[in-house]
């Protein structure tokens, strides 16, 4: 039997889930179609499901959201067995002021002239839906889903705070 997943509307339970984790593995399509991951730090996510990235125009991801806008976003917290999936929609955002907001003093060794660097754009991912896994990182909950299934054959179904989809 397929396991039932959980859906849920608010979009805020996925922003909660990411706000602490900085790095994302973004995956976007190259324009034959091949799919391009690299790492990306998350800054401030938005509780409307906005989220932002700082890179270069003159990157390759940068053409690649500008070809096909679509990207997926994966975050894990593998010490709190948290992992979220997300699908959005990329634009490239080159907005001054929004850039100062959001800049830190971090970024300069990418962006050497600070937030004022010409070579400075913003990726604005705004998300569609996502699907996380938070499995309690407990030993008796895990003795009991074997005991579980080694009694009745059944799996252990997670509850909606360990599984669960959001669609906005």
């Amino acid at each position: 039997m397929a396991e039932k997943v959980a859906v849920s509307h608010d979009i805020t339970q996925l922003v909660d889930k990411i706000k602490d984790i900085k790095i994302a593995m973004m995956t976007t399509a190259e324009p034959d179609g091949t799919l391009h991951s690299r790492p990306m730090y998350t800054h401030k996510p938005e509780a409307n499901g906005t989220l932002w990235f700082f890179t270069e125009k003159d990157s390759a991801k940068v053409d690649e959201v500008q070809q096909d806008r679509r990207i997926n976003l994966a975050y894990a917290e593998p010490s709190d067995n948290l992992y979220v999936a997300i699908s959005g929609t990329a634009k490239v955002v080159n907005d001054r002021a929004k850039i100062k907001e959001l800049w830190s003093e971090g970024l300069r060794g990418w962006f050497p002239e600070g937030s004022d660097d010409p070579n400075i754009s913003l990726l604005r991912v705004d998300i569609e839906r996502g699907e996380f896994w938070n499995s309690p990182n407990n030993t008796l909950l895990r003795a009991y889903a074997y005991l579980k299934a080694v009694a009745t054959g059944e799996r252990h179904q997670p509850s909606p705070e360990e599984h669960s989809k959001v669609n906005p």
